[in-house]
């Protein structure tokens, strides 16, 4: 396989530790400048796998992002963010990380490099082909990832990737790949810099290009995020007061009854 991990090349920049402070932070912003517009360059194939996952929500499917290390708890982190934001069940968007929750927090030794377990644990969650799942890895080498979209592919499960070295195996894999060509890290080979920035854009524009498809914004507001703290239920009130021209006080009644943004402007009267 004629395939090359850019990821893995040695960083443009030596001496590290010889370098002060400034010089520094000045290089790392000068490198994570170039990520966005990497994105840039696979916004096709994010459009490709977007209008993929909003057709399976859209008849009742759930997204499942699985990863190892860095890009599983990425992929947890955009997972565990849709509810809050976006008031939808915590089943609808899963994040999956090698070694199980306790991976979320510390590594867990030689858990990438599973090739049967990926597929156990979405068998977990009673994974079907109404389900989209998104394999998350950096190198897109990563056994666990790979071995659970082989598995997908063989039951008909829409799969996608994210990864950032192109051709890899993982992009190989998947039937709707995105690849961000990030290039060499400021840190040799350390892929949750500039390759962690790229795959939490595309994350970031997978689920909110998608909830907003499936109505769960009004305009550009929340409407349905769940009131969960002081901040957000004064976010709640200013919308409802800009938006039916009333006080805050009585926008604050107005979501203590209904619950919600949307329910409070659809019974308003």
């Amino acid at each position: 396989m004629n395939f090359t991990k850019t990821t893995e090349q040695d960083s443009k920049y030596n001496h590290l530790e010889k370098m002060s402070i400034s010089e520094l932070l000045s290089n790392i912003n000068n490198e994570d400048k170039t990520v966005p517009l990497t994105v840039e360059k696979a916004l096709p194939q994010i459009e490709a796998l977007t209008t993929q996952i909003v057709k399976k929500l859209k008849k009742g499917g759930r997204l499942f992002y699985i990863g190892a290390g860095t890009s599983g708890r990425l992929g947890i982190v955009d997972a565990s963010e849709c509810p809050p934001t976006f008031g939808v069940p915590h089943e609808l968007v899963v994040g999956l990380i090698a070694g199980g929750d306790i991976a979320i927090r510390k590594a867990v030794e030689f858990a990438e490099d599973s090739t049967n377990q990926g597929w156990l644990d979405l068998q977990a969650h009673n994974i079907s082909n109404k389900d989209v799942v998104v394999g998350i890895a950096a190198s897109g080498t990563t056994p666990y990832v790979i071995a659970a979209l082989e598995k997908c592919n063989e039951n008909n499960i829409i799969t996608g990737a994210i990864s950032c070295n192109k051709k890899s195996p993982l992009s190989l894999t998947a039937q709707f790949p995105i690849e961000v060509i990030v290039g060499p890290e400021f840190v040799t080979g350390s892929s949750r810099m500039k390759a962690g920035t790229a795959q939490k854009l595309v994350l970031n524009m997978l689920s909110t290009a998608t909830m907003i498809q499936l109505g769960k914004i009004k305009g550009n507001k929340m409407v349905d995020m769940q009131l969960s703290n002081n901040k957000l239920v004064e976010r709640g009130q200013k919308m409802l007061s800009k938006e039916l021209n009333i006080d805050q006080e009585k926008a604050g009644k107005l979501l203590a009854e209904f619950g919600n943004v949307r329910n409070a402007i659809k019974n308003y009267k």
